[in-house]
């Protein structure tokens, strides 16, 4: 199912902002210096193992459950 990149990357979002735009906009920049840029992935975006397995890990440094 395509698609799952964007929905953790947005799942991460969430749960590190809580609705706080500044919050979701630094995780975003945070997401991006890990190498991992959130515009760039769509509910169509293949899912690559590779970088699932890194948003995973990026997830764990952030102390998000996803």
């Amino acid at each position: 199912m395509a698609g799952e990149v964007k929905r953790m990357l947005d799942r991460i979002i969430e749960l590190r902002s809580r609705g706080n735009e500044t919050i979701a906009r630094t995780t975003k920049t945070k997401l991006i210096l890990k190498g991992i840029n959130p515009s760039k992935f769509t509910v169509d975006s293949e899912n690559d193992p590779e970088i699932i397995a890194r948003i995973k890990q990026i997830a764990i440094e952030l102390g998000v459950k996803i």
